[in-house]
Protein backbone atom coordinates (compact mmCIF):
# COMPACT_ATOMS: atom_id res chain seq x y z
CA UNK A 1 0.00 0.00 0.00
CA UNK A 2 1.25 3.48 -0.91
CA UNK A 3 2.57 5.46 2.09
CA UNK A 4 0.42 8.48 2.87
CA UNK A 5 2.08 11.91 2.75
CA UNK A 6 1.44 14.85 5.07
CA UNK A 7 2.63 18.41 4.52
CA UNK A 8 3.42 20.07 7.86
CA UNK A 9 3.37 23.88 7.97
CA UNK A 10 5.11 25.23 11.03
CA UNK A 11 8.42 25.67 12.81
CA UNK A 12 9.92 22.21 12.47
CA UNK A 13 12.63 22.67 15.13
CA UNK A 14 10.16 23.28 17.98
CA UNK A 15 9.87 20.42 20.48
CA UNK A 16 6.05 20.33 20.12
CA UNK A 17 6.32 20.13 16.33
CA UNK A 18 8.94 17.38 16.51
CA UNK A 19 6.69 15.36 18.85
CA UNK A 20 3.75 15.80 16.47
CA UNK A 21 5.66 14.81 13.33
CA UNK A 22 7.55 11.92 14.93
CA UNK A 23 4.33 10.53 16.37
CA UNK A 24 2.69 10.55 12.95
CA UNK A 25 5.66 8.74 11.43
CA UNK A 26 5.82 6.17 14.23
CA UNK A 27 2.13 5.44 14.75
CA UNK A 28 0.66 6.34 11.36
CA UNK A 29 3.50 5.35 9.03
CA UNK A 30 3.17 8.76 7.39
CA UNK A 31 5.81 10.45 5.26
CA UNK A 32 6.19 14.05 6.46
CA UNK A 33 7.20 16.97 4.27
CA UNK A 34 7.63 20.28 6.10
CA UNK A 35 7.75 23.95 5.18
CA UNK A 36 8.23 27.05 7.32
CA UNK A 37 8.92 30.76 7.09
CA UNK A 38 12.65 31.38 7.01
CA UNK A 39 12.74 34.90 8.51
CA UNK A 40 13.19 34.89 12.33
CA UNK A 41 10.63 36.72 14.46
CA UNK A 42 13.01 38.37 16.94
CA UNK A 43 13.29 42.06 15.92
CA UNK A 44 10.95 44.72 14.53
CA UNK A 45 12.83 44.70 11.20
CA UNK A 46 12.63 40.91 10.99
CA UNK A 47 8.93 40.94 11.82
CA UNK A 48 8.30 43.30 8.90
CA UNK A 49 10.38 41.06 6.62
CA UNK A 50 8.47 38.03 7.92
CA UNK A 51 5.13 39.67 7.04
CA UNK A 52 6.45 40.26 3.52
CA UNK A 53 7.57 36.63 3.30
CA UNK A 54 4.13 35.54 4.54
CA UNK A 55 2.51 37.40 1.61
CA UNK A 56 4.33 35.17 -0.88
CA UNK A 57 4.19 31.98 1.20
CA UNK A 58 1.13 30.50 -0.50
CA UNK A 59 2.91 30.53 -3.87
CA UNK A 60 5.79 28.48 -2.39
CA UNK A 61 3.42 26.09 -0.62
CA UNK A 62 1.49 25.45 -3.84
CA UNK A 63 4.77 24.54 -5.58
CA UNK A 64 5.56 22.03 -2.81
CA UNK A 65 2.06 20.57 -3.10
CA UNK A 66 2.43 20.17 -6.85
CA UNK A 67 5.80 18.47 -6.40
CA UNK A 68 4.94 16.10 -3.51
CA UNK A 69 1.16 15.62 -3.87
CA UNK A 70 0.45 15.34 -0.10
CA UNK A 71 -2.69 13.54 1.04
CA UNK A 72 -3.22 16.02 3.88
CA UNK A 73 -1.97 19.33 5.27
CA UNK A 74 -1.48 20.00 8.98
CA UNK A 75 -0.42 23.29 10.55
CA UNK A 76 0.34 24.91 13.89
CA UNK A 77 -1.00 28.34 14.90
CA UNK A 78 -4.41 29.24 13.55
CA UNK A 79 -3.46 32.84 12.69
CA UNK A 80 -0.48 32.08 10.43
CA UNK A 81 0.40 28.59 9.20
CA UNK A 82 -3.16 27.44 9.87
CA UNK A 83 -4.50 30.18 7.61
CA UNK A 84 -2.05 29.15 4.87
CA UNK A 85 -3.11 25.51 5.26
CA UNK A 86 -6.74 26.56 4.81
CA UNK A 87 -5.79 28.36 1.58
CA UNK A 88 -3.66 25.50 0.24
CA UNK A 89 -6.45 23.75 -1.63
CA UNK A 90 -5.60 20.38 -0.09
CA UNK A 91 -8.21 18.43 1.85
CA UNK A 92 -8.26 17.29 4.58
CA UNK A 93 -6.67 20.08 6.64
CA UNK A 94 -5.90 19.82 10.37
CA UNK A 95 -4.89 22.95 12.25
CA UNK A 96 -3.70 23.26 15.84
CA UNK A 97 -4.21 26.21 18.15
CA UNK A 98 -0.94 26.62 20.04
CA UNK A 99 -1.89 29.11 22.73
CA UNK A 100 -4.97 29.72 24.81
CA UNK A 101 -6.39 31.73 21.88
CA UNK A 102 -3.52 32.31 19.37
CA UNK A 103 -4.71 35.95 19.36
CA UNK A 104 -1.58 37.23 21.05
CA UNK A 105 -0.38 39.66 22.28
CA UNK A 106 -3.76 40.94 23.36
CA UNK A 107 -2.76 44.60 22.85
CA UNK A 108 -1.44 44.03 19.32
CA UNK A 109 -2.72 46.52 16.70
CA UNK A 110 -2.88 43.52 14.32
CA UNK A 111 -5.42 41.70 16.51
CA UNK A 112 -8.50 42.42 14.30
CA UNK A 113 -6.55 41.19 11.26
CA UNK A 114 -5.37 38.07 13.11
CA UNK A 115 -8.97 37.37 14.12
CA UNK A 116 -10.03 37.42 10.46
CA UNK A 117 -7.26 34.98 9.54
CA UNK A 118 -8.16 32.69 12.44
CA UNK A 119 -11.89 32.69 11.64
CA UNK A 120 -11.15 31.72 8.04
CA UNK A 121 -8.83 28.93 9.16
CA UNK A 122 -11.42 27.63 11.64
CA UNK A 123 -14.13 27.65 8.95
CA UNK A 124 -12.09 25.83 6.31
CA UNK A 125 -10.31 23.28 8.53
CA UNK A 126 -11.46 19.67 8.47
CA UNK A 127 -10.11 19.02 11.98
CA UNK A 128 -9.09 21.46 14.72
CA UNK A 129 -6.73 20.39 17.50
CA UNK A 130 -7.25 21.72 21.01
CA UNK A 131 -4.32 20.27 22.93
CA UNK A 132 -6.24 20.93 26.15
CA UNK A 133 -9.65 22.05 27.49
CA UNK A 134 -8.63 25.71 27.86
CA UNK A 135 -8.22 25.99 24.09
CA UNK A 136 -11.69 24.62 23.36
CA UNK A 137 -13.20 27.39 25.54
CA UNK A 138 -11.83 30.13 23.28
CA UNK A 139 -12.87 28.14 20.19
CA UNK A 140 -16.46 27.93 21.43
CA UNK A 141 -16.43 31.70 22.03
CA UNK A 142 -15.28 32.16 18.41
CA UNK A 143 -18.33 30.13 17.26
CA UNK A 144 -16.23 27.26 15.95
CA UNK A 145 -18.09 24.13 14.85
CA UNK A 146 -17.13 22.06 17.91
CA UNK A 147 -17.83 18.81 16.06
CA UNK A 148 -14.56 19.47 14.23
CA UNK A 149 -12.55 19.93 17.45
CA UNK A 150 -10.44 17.12 18.92
CA UNK A 151 -9.54 17.88 22.54
CA UNK A 152 -6.49 15.73 23.21
CA UNK A 153 -2.86 16.52 24.12
CA UNK A 154 -0.11 14.98 22.02
CA UNK A 155 1.29 13.55 25.22
CA UNK A 156 4.81 12.78 26.33
CA UNK A 157 7.09 9.74 26.25
CA UNK A 158 6.52 8.01 29.60
CA UNK A 159 9.50 5.72 29.11
CA UNK A 160 11.87 8.66 28.76
CA UNK A 161 10.22 10.72 31.51
CA UNK A 162 10.21 8.16 34.32
CA UNK A 163 8.61 8.61 37.74
CA UNK A 164 11.79 8.32 39.73
CA UNK A 165 13.92 10.81 41.59
CA UNK A 166 17.60 10.09 41.00
CA UNK A 167 18.99 12.06 43.95
CA UNK A 168 16.08 12.52 46.40
CA UNK A 169 17.32 16.00 47.39
CA UNK A 170 16.85 16.99 51.04
CA UNK A 171 16.77 20.70 50.21
CA UNK A 172 14.80 22.70 47.63
CA UNK A 173 16.14 21.68 44.24
CA UNK A 174 14.04 23.48 41.65
CA UNK A 175 14.03 23.45 37.86
CA UNK A 176 12.60 25.80 35.21
CA UNK A 177 12.40 24.53 31.62
CA UNK A 178 10.67 27.37 29.77
CA UNK A 179 12.26 29.60 27.13
CA UNK A 180 14.03 32.66 28.51
CA UNK A 181 11.43 35.06 27.10
CA UNK A 182 9.65 37.95 28.91
CA UNK A 183 6.26 36.21 29.01
CA UNK A 184 7.66 33.36 31.13
CA UNK A 185 8.59 35.72 33.99
CA UNK A 186 11.86 34.14 35.09
CA UNK A 187 12.57 37.41 36.92
CA UNK A 188 9.68 36.67 39.33
CA UNK A 189 11.17 33.24 40.00
CA UNK A 190 14.61 34.72 40.75
CA UNK A 191 13.07 37.30 43.10
CA UNK A 192 11.19 34.57 44.95
CA UNK A 193 14.40 32.61 45.47
CA UNK A 194 16.12 35.77 46.69
CA UNK A 195 13.41 35.97 49.39
CA UNK A 196 14.20 32.38 50.40
CA UNK A 197 17.91 33.15 50.37
CA UNK A 198 17.41 36.10 52.71
CA UNK A 199 15.61 33.74 55.10
CA UNK A 200 18.59 31.39 55.10
CA UNK A 201 16.78 28.65 53.14
CA UNK A 202 19.16 26.40 51.19
CA UNK A 203 18.31 25.72 47.57
CA UNK A 204 19.56 25.15 44.04
CA UNK A 205 17.77 26.52 40.98
CA UNK A 206 18.41 25.12 37.49
CA UNK A 207 17.18 27.23 34.56
CA UNK A 208 17.15 25.31 31.27
CA UNK A 209 16.93 26.87 27.83
CA UNK A 210 17.76 29.95 25.80
CA UNK A 211 16.03 33.20 24.97
CA UNK A 212 16.30 36.95 24.69
CA UNK A 213 16.30 37.47 28.48
CA UNK A 214 19.32 35.31 29.35
CA UNK A 215 21.83 38.13 29.91
CA UNK A 216 19.27 40.21 31.83
CA UNK A 217 18.39 37.26 34.07
CA UNK A 218 22.01 36.38 34.77
CA UNK A 219 22.62 40.01 35.79
CA UNK A 220 19.53 39.92 38.01
CA UNK A 221 20.77 36.75 39.76
CA UNK A 222 24.02 38.60 40.56
CA UNK A 223 22.18 41.66 41.86
CA UNK A 224 20.07 39.43 44.10
CA UNK A 225 23.22 37.67 45.40
CA UNK A 226 22.01 34.22 44.38
CA UNK A 227 24.20 33.64 41.31
CA UNK A 228 26.16 30.87 43.06
CA UNK A 229 22.91 28.93 43.63
CA UNK A 230 21.46 29.39 40.12
CA UNK A 231 22.62 27.36 37.12
CA UNK A 232 21.80 28.58 33.62
CA UNK A 233 22.35 25.49 31.44
CA UNK A 234 21.55 27.10 28.10
CA UNK A 235 20.04 24.88 25.43
CA UNK A 236 20.56 21.18 26.17
CA UNK A 237 19.96 17.97 24.20
CA UNK A 238 16.44 16.66 24.79
CA UNK A 239 17.96 13.41 26.08
CA UNK A 240 19.44 15.31 29.05
CA UNK A 241 16.17 16.86 30.22
CA UNK A 242 14.71 13.77 32.00
CA UNK A 243 17.88 13.46 34.11
CA UNK A 244 17.66 17.09 35.21
CA UNK A 245 13.96 16.73 36.09
CA UNK A 246 14.64 13.55 38.06
CA UNK A 247 17.43 15.32 39.98
CA UNK A 248 14.96 18.04 41.06
CA UNK A 249 12.06 18.02 43.50
CA UNK A 250 10.25 21.16 42.29
CA UNK A 251 9.19 22.36 38.85
CA UNK A 252 8.41 26.06 38.54
CA UNK A 253 6.72 27.89 35.66
CA UNK A 254 5.34 31.44 35.91
CA UNK A 255 4.00 32.36 32.42
CA UNK A 256 1.43 35.10 31.99
CA UNK A 257 -0.46 32.98 29.41
CA UNK A 258 -0.59 29.26 28.76
CA UNK A 259 -2.16 26.83 26.35
CA UNK A 260 -1.09 23.28 27.11
CA UNK A 261 2.41 22.89 28.47
CA UNK A 262 4.32 19.74 27.53
CA UNK A 263 6.95 20.99 30.01
CA UNK A 264 4.42 20.72 32.83
CA UNK A 265 3.45 17.19 31.75
CA UNK A 266 7.11 16.17 31.65
CA UNK A 267 7.60 17.45 35.20
CA UNK A 268 4.43 15.79 36.49
CA UNK A 269 5.63 12.48 35.02
CA UNK A 270 9.16 12.81 36.43
CA UNK A 271 8.58 13.20 40.18
CA UNK A 272 8.74 17.00 40.17
CA UNK A 273 6.20 18.84 42.29
CA UNK A 274 4.66 21.60 40.09
CA UNK A 275 4.32 25.22 41.16
CA UNK A 276 2.76 27.27 38.35
CA UNK A 277 0.79 30.45 37.69
CA UNK A 278 -2.89 30.57 38.54
CA UNK A 279 -4.17 30.92 34.97
CA UNK A 280 -6.71 28.86 32.96
CA UNK A 281 -4.11 26.85 31.04
CA UNK A 282 -2.69 25.53 34.32
CA UNK A 283 -5.98 25.26 36.22
CA UNK A 284 -6.97 22.45 33.82
CA UNK A 285 -4.31 20.22 35.39
CA UNK A 286 -3.34 21.64 38.81
CA UNK A 287 -5.48 22.02 41.94
CA UNK A 288 -3.96 24.31 44.55
CA UNK A 289 -2.28 22.49 47.46
CA UNK A 290 -3.63 19.17 46.18
CA UNK A 291 -1.38 18.14 43.29
CA UNK A 292 0.63 21.36 43.02
CA UNK A 293 0.48 25.06 43.80
CA UNK A 294 -1.17 27.88 41.85
CA UNK A 295 0.51 31.28 42.18
CA UNK A 296 -0.94 34.71 41.40
CA UNK A 297 0.60 36.45 38.40
CA UNK A 298 3.85 38.31 39.07
CA UNK A 299 3.73 37.57 42.81
CA UNK A 300 7.27 36.67 43.94
CA UNK A 301 6.30 36.81 47.62
CA UNK A 302 3.49 34.27 47.19
CA UNK A 303 5.76 32.03 45.13
CA UNK A 304 8.37 32.03 47.89
CA UNK A 305 5.75 31.33 50.59
CA UNK A 306 4.06 28.49 48.67
CA UNK A 307 7.39 26.93 47.74
CA UNK A 308 8.37 26.89 51.41
CA UNK A 309 4.94 25.52 52.44
CA UNK A 310 5.14 22.66 49.96
CA UNK A 311 8.73 21.86 50.94
CA UNK A 312 7.73 21.58 54.60
CA UNK A 313 4.67 19.44 53.80
CA UNK A 314 6.58 16.46 52.45
CA UNK A 315 3.81 13.87 52.94
CA UNK A 316 1.33 15.97 50.95
CA UNK A 317 3.95 16.53 48.26
CA UNK A 318 4.74 12.84 47.90
CA UNK A 319 1.05 11.98 47.60
CA UNK A 320 0.72 14.63 44.89
CA UNK A 321 3.60 13.08 42.93
CA UNK A 322 1.75 9.73 42.80
CA UNK A 323 -1.48 11.43 41.71
CA UNK A 324 0.30 13.39 38.98
CA UNK A 325 2.11 10.39 37.53
CA UNK A 326 -1.15 8.42 37.37
CA UNK A 327 -2.90 11.36 35.73
CA UNK A 328 -0.24 11.62 33.02
CA UNK A 329 -0.31 7.86 32.41
CA UNK A 330 -4.10 8.01 31.94
CA UNK A 331 -4.36 11.24 29.94
CA UNK A 332 -1.06 12.23 28.32
CA UNK A 333 0.67 9.05 27.14
CA UNK A 334 2.30 9.89 23.81
CA UNK A 335 1.99 6.30 22.55
CA UNK A 336 -1.76 6.24 23.13
CA UNK A 337 -2.66 9.79 22.13
CA UNK A 338 -0.53 10.00 18.98
CA UNK A 339 -1.97 6.68 17.79
CA UNK A 340 -5.47 8.14 18.18
CA UNK A 341 -4.43 11.24 16.21
CA UNK A 342 -2.69 9.22 13.46
CA UNK A 343 -5.72 6.95 13.08
CA UNK A 344 -7.97 10.00 12.84
CA UNK A 345 -5.82 11.40 10.02
CA UNK A 346 -6.02 8.12 8.09
CA UNK A 347 -9.79 8.15 8.55
CA UNK A 348 -10.05 11.72 7.23
CA UNK A 349 -7.82 10.96 4.23
CA UNK A 350 -9.80 7.84 3.38
CA UNK A 351 -13.11 9.71 3.67
CA UNK A 352 -11.79 12.51 1.47
CA UNK A 353 -10.52 10.01 -1.13
CA UNK A 354 -13.91 8.28 -1.31
CA UNK A 355 -15.81 11.56 -1.72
Amino acid sequence: MKKRKILFLGESDRADAITWMNGLKEFGDFEIISWELKTPNNTIFNRLARILEFKFALFKIKKIIKLHQPDMVIAERTTSYGFLAALSGVKPVAIAQQGRTDLWPENSPLLPFKKLLQNYAFKKATLIHAWGPVMSISMAKANVDMDKVLVLPKGIDLVKFENRNSTNPTQISAIVTRSLMPEYRHDIILKAFAILNNKGIEFTLTIVGEGTQRAVLMDLAKKLNIENKVLFTGRIPNTELPKLLQASNFYISMPITEGVSASLFEAMASNCYPIVTDIPGNQSWIRHRENGQLIALDDAKMLAEELLWSFKNKAQREQALLINRKFIENNADYKINMKIIANKYHELINTNTIT
